[in-house]
Order: C-alpha cells, then structure tokens, then sequence
C-alpha cells in the first residue's frame, strides 16, 4: 500500500506559505511528502526543510521520497512537539509550518490499521502505534456517558446516545474486537429510515479516532506554539477537513490577530495584549473544481493562512 496520494489544495498551500529560497520550513503532518517535496523544489541549496510524523509508515514513505536529500530533516514526532525538536536542532525560528490535520488517505486504505468502516479489521486507528490506547480500548472500556460524549461531540452524531448504549450492551455479551463487529452495533443503533446519509458509521468513526489520537487537543496546544516559532513575516498554513477542526484554527487565528480583552467601550487598548500577526484572506481556500474533480479527499478541505507580525 503507497503514500503515494494527490496532496490536497497543493496549489494554494504554496502560495499560501509564500516560500522564500533560503528559507526554513517545517512540515508538521508529512505523510507522504506530497507537500514537503513541492516546498522543496522552491529552495535553493541554503533552504532547509523538517518533516515531521508521528507515523511510522509515513516516515518510512517520506524518507524515500525526499530524506536523502542533504536540506531534509525527518523526525518522527507528534507536531505539539515541535517547537522542542526545532530547538534541539538548534533552531529559533522558521519561515513557515503546514499542518495537514486528521487521517491521512493512507491510514484509512491501509485496512489492518481500523481506520475504516469499510474493510474488516482489528479496531485500532492510531496514528502513532507505540502509544497504548486504541480505539478497541475506548470501544470496550470507556463507560457509557463518555462514550455518548465522545461520538456526540466529536462525530456530533444525533443518535449517539443510542449507539453508546448498543456498545456497552454488546460488550457486556463479549469484547468488540473488529470494525465489522462495530459497524452491526452502530447499524442496529439508527432507525433504518434515517440511514440514508452515507455510511451509518461515518460520524462514529471519526469520533473514536479523533478521541485516540487526541487530535482536537493537540491541534489547540499546537496553534499559538507555532506562531512564536515563526520568523516576522513567516506563515502558519493549516488544512482542515471538518467543522470542528476549522473552528479551532478560525478562532485561534482570530485571537492571535486581535487579543484585545477590553470591553469594546473603552477608548484605547488597557489589556496591554499585542497582535501577533494577521490572517491572510477573511475566508478560508476551498478546492478548486478542477481539484476535485481528480481529488475526492480534497471536498472538505479548508486552508487557512496565519502570517507573523514584522516586529
């Protein structure tokens, strides 16, 4: 099974980060090196790149792809660390950082790492396998209201107190090993009549792996770290493929350009709180029909561009 895998809103991210020759970029979700080998092309031999993938695979893929190039640095890492792994490279600051945020198209076609409803699997999906809980262990072992909270504000599914209790019911009967085993329980879980909007486990699914992987938290620890880390004048590129991400990054931004905590009738600025930058456009950039017309993962996409203040 290949990375090898269109990389989403290509285009706009290179223009988005606005690559400057000799410069410094980090690319916090590598993956393939869809992205980080069109940065690459843009540097001149004093041009530096580090890639960084909590994913074994992905680094291995990466590394044979791009990690024999002397600008490359490969680092096999969650992206909340890197401002850690920049310093201990030994350096400050960078000119840009892209963050490709969730499942990558991978994960979810490789079918022993259960990402996917739609092959029979051990229920797994961790992105970075040495850590110790999976999805079979919140399927099995988190109780009943944390799983209602989980599916219902992760998938923000609107039956999800009925699947929550269909989990712990089958579970009583015997452990839920496979994404198959799941997938009966969520069907019996939703009224027939209302199964029509795509897959029943869909929102479920990402649920679970949004809560093993702890990718809202991480993305929100992520953010305001990674604008310190940028040069005056360097951008912070993230890509979000649902609502909940976006919300986070949007609002992040929002208080990273204005964080002004005065009551809106004071006449000047008291909170002494400074801009760190502005954000590049009011909208987010969505694919272009072209895009999705080759690249269906690309449909949910949202680029959104945060660029440091110059002093």
């Amino acid at each position: 099974m290949s990375f090898e895998h269109i990389p989403v809103l290509l285009n706009e991210v290179i223009e988005g980060l606005d690559i400057k020759p000799d410069g410094i970029y980090a690319d916090g979700t590598l993956g393939g090196a869809g992205h980080s080998s069109e940065i690459l092309k843009r540097l001149s031999d004093k041009g530096r790149l580090i890639g960084i993938d909590q994913d074994e695979e992905a680094i291995r893929a990466a590394t044979d792809k791009i990690g024999r190039d002397d600008r490359v640095s490969i680092v096999r890492a969650n992206y909340v660390k890197m401002p850690e792994i920049l310093q201990e490279m030994g350096i400050d600051l960078v000119d840009g950082i892209l963050l490709d945020i969730g499942v990558s198209s991978h994960q979810l076609d490789t079918p022993d790492r259960g990402f996917s409803y739609k092959s029979d699997a051990p229920l797994d999906m961790r992105m970075d396998r040495r850590q110790r809980i999976s999805a079979a262990d919140i399927v099995n072992e988190y109780e009943e209201k944390e799983l209602f909270r989980v599916i219902r504000d992760y998938g923000e599914e609107k039956f999800a107190q009925n699947i929550a209790k269909h989990i712990v019911a089958a579970r009583a009967e015997k452990p839920i090993k496979t994404t198959y085993e799941l997938n009966e329980i969520i069907k019996a879980s939703i009224p027939a009549r209302m199964r029509q909007d795509g897959h029943p486990s869909k929102r479920t699914y990402q649920a679970i792996r949004i809560e093993c992987n702890r990718e809202l938290e991480v993305l929100k620890e992520s953010i305001d770290a990674m604008i310190d880390v940028l040069k005056p004048g360097g951008r912070l590129a993230i890509i979000t493929f649902h609502s909940l991400e976006d919300r986070i990054v949007k609002n992040a931004f929002k208080i990273a350009e204005n964080p002004c905590t005065c009551p809106p009738n004071f006449p000047k600025c008291v909170c002494g709180k400074v801009s760190k930058g502005r954000i590049v456009g009011r909208k987010p950039v969505t694919a272009t029909e072209e895009e999705l017309e080759v690249n269906s993962r690309s449909k949910s996409a949202k680029l959104r561009v945060f660029e440091k203040a110059q002093s």
